[in-house]
């Protein structure tokens, strides 16, 4: 059962009465947290030029808590220093604390040289930062006010209502919700086109010879410069390459960044968003989670504008509703599991998986093709499409048996666009089936047959797609086939894989032994830090 957490719809805290603090705006500081970087949510909002103080830290502490992607600092410090230029051209003070021991040593010194009387900080997306910011304030003798977080569509009570006393949430049932909410492709009450689902038509690989229009890429300007050089400075440990970044980092940046995708992908991400190309990290798809999830872009505003795309025939019905499935229904829903379930769902593992990360998780040298080129370009591009993360890094981590929280751990840390209320139910739930079917009805398996329908990976790999066992198998299959063995009678009870469970039956005693020894095989590698 899903212990319930209730969505805070008050403030926490001494709340300070609108009157008084209209009377004493100019001694209130609005701490604007690293994720939340919008003018027009949260305290923000509210907040007049020339009225009380905005804040920013940027905490060291943080910054060595995991070895992030450096490309994830460097955007993240970049659009706050850019954040807060753009505040003070609209005329508020803002006191930037660059490179900070840590938040506590950051707090203090603005309370030293400011003087504030209160405190204002809307809720962080992930459980904690805004209540550390809570707790440093207080001890430092403000009052202090933390508001609802504003930079989602969907409402946490009310998705804790419904999922009383659920073994399994649907996305299906909270999209369609959300679909009526915000009025996105209906009409009237009925979905545009008549139906809810486009993914059936989303599912066809790339025909050979398919030209792939590449997003812009923004040239570093002097701020974000320094930072790369710093960054790959004091944190040379870190996962990734910082010298590669051209993500942008403004909101017109983004805005433009997102204007390409409109014009050059959008119309033709349906179909092929389930696809993968060698050495192709973009495809069609969009590429905006790092944006959307840091503030320079706002779901609904995305989602709208795509929709206009198809209201003025420019993009068809199913790529368009596959992406605002993807922003208005997947992200969204992600979100509500997250404080649901947390923070009991971060200990979830339900096929008791303990093998350790392998080795090639951290620098892409194996002789699997297609683990190869998505961890390789995840390491210069700081993301991969959502297909590759799921059917390749997550694909194999399931099979091969590894450690959730391990697993968790890196994808938490390798990715531009992670934090932990994205990344702890698309890991644990949707690619390792960890939580047991809380977030999917059923495991994300399948073998190399899968791969090689939908990528052109297998033609370059070292490793026969088609074969088992023998040292030249693709070691998808052997794993593939091991992990409907190891967990068959949890499996057999899940009416989703009848279907895989009725094909093992098929298997041979004999021939499935030689799978499951060449199997063991490759588990003893991977548990012995050897390369596959």
């Amino acid at each position: 059962m899903v212990r319930k957490k209730n969505a805070r719809s008050k403030p926490i805290g001494r709340t300070v009465p609108s009157r008084a603090r209209d009377r004493n705006a100019d001694r209130t500081t609005v701490w604007v947290l690293p994720d939340q970087l919008r003018p027009d949510t949260g305290p923000l909002r509210d907040l007049a030029p020339g009225r009380g103080t905005v804040l920013f830290v940027e905490s060291l502490a943080e910054a060595r808590r995991l070895p992030w992607h450096k490309q994830r600092l460097v955007l993240i410090w970049s659009a706050m220093r850019h954040f807060a230029d753009d505040l003070r051209r609209r005329g508020h003070d803002v006191d930037y604390r660059a490179w900070q021991p840590d938040a506590r040593t950051a707090l203090s010194r603005h309370v030293r040289a400011r003087r504030p009387a209160r405190l204002r900080v809307m809720e962080s997306a992930e459980i904690g930062p805004s209540r550390e910011a809570v707790r440093l304030a207080r001890g430092l003798g403000l009052e202090v006010e933390e508001i609802p977080n504003g930079m989602f569509l969907s409402d946490r009570a009310d998705f804790a209502r419904r999922a009383r006393g659920r073994k399994t949430l649907l996305l299906e049932a909270f999209y369609r919700r959300m679909r009526k909410k915000t009025g996105l492709l209906m009409r009237g009450r009925e979905p545009a086109g008549g139906r809810w689902n486009y993914d059936a038509m989303n599912r066809e690989p790339v025909p050979e010879g398919t030209d792939f229009p590449p997003p812009p890429r923004y040239d570093p300007d002097a701020v974000t410069r320094d930072l790369i050089r710093r960054v790959g400075r004091e944190f040379p440990g870190h996962f990734g390459d910082a010298g590669a970044f051209a993500w942008p980092v403004t909101r017109s940046d983004a805005q433009h960044f997102f204007e390409d995708f409109l014009d050059h992908r959008l119309d033709r991400f349906g179909p092929y968003e389930d696809a993968i190309v060698t050495g192709e990290a973009v495809l069609f798809h969009s590429l905006l989670s790092p944006l959307l999830n840091i503030g320079l872009l706002d779901p609904l505003e995305v989602s709208r504008r795509a929709e206009e795309r198809y209201r003025n025939k420019r993009a068809r019905l199913n790529s368009v509703e596959g992406f605002i499935r993807q922003i208005l229904g997947w992200r969204e829903f992600v979100y509500q599991v997250y404080h649901l379930a947390m923070p009991d769902y971060a200990r979830r593992n339900h096929f008791k998986a303990k093998l350790p990360l392998p080795r090639f998780y951290w620098d892409g040298e194996t002789d699997m093709h297609c683990a190869a080129d998505a961890v390789k370009g995840l390491i210069r591009r700081g993301i991969n499409h959502h297909i590759q993360r799921l059917m390749i890094t997550g694909n194999f981590a399931l099979l091969a048996g590894i450690e959730p929280q391990a697993v968790n751990r890196w994808y938490w840390l390798a990715y531009a666009d992670a934090w932990e209320w994205v990344v702890t139910p698309n890991v644990l739930g949707l690619a390792l089936h960890a939580d047991g079917g809380l977030l999917a009805t059923k495991p994300y398996a399948a073998s190399a047959n899968y791969i090689n329908r939908m990528s052109d990976c297998c033609r370059g790999c070292r490793y026969d797609h088609r074969r088992a066992t023998g040292q030249e198998a693709c070691p998808f299959n052997a794993l593939f086939w091991d992990f409907l063995a190891r967990n068959r009678s949890t499996l057999a009870r899940n009416p989703r894989m009848n279907l895989m469970m009725s094909q093992l039956k098929r298997r041979g005693r004999g021939d499935l032994s030689r799978i499951r020894a060449r199997a063991a095989q490759i588990r003893g590698r991977l548990k012995r830090g050897e390369r596959i």
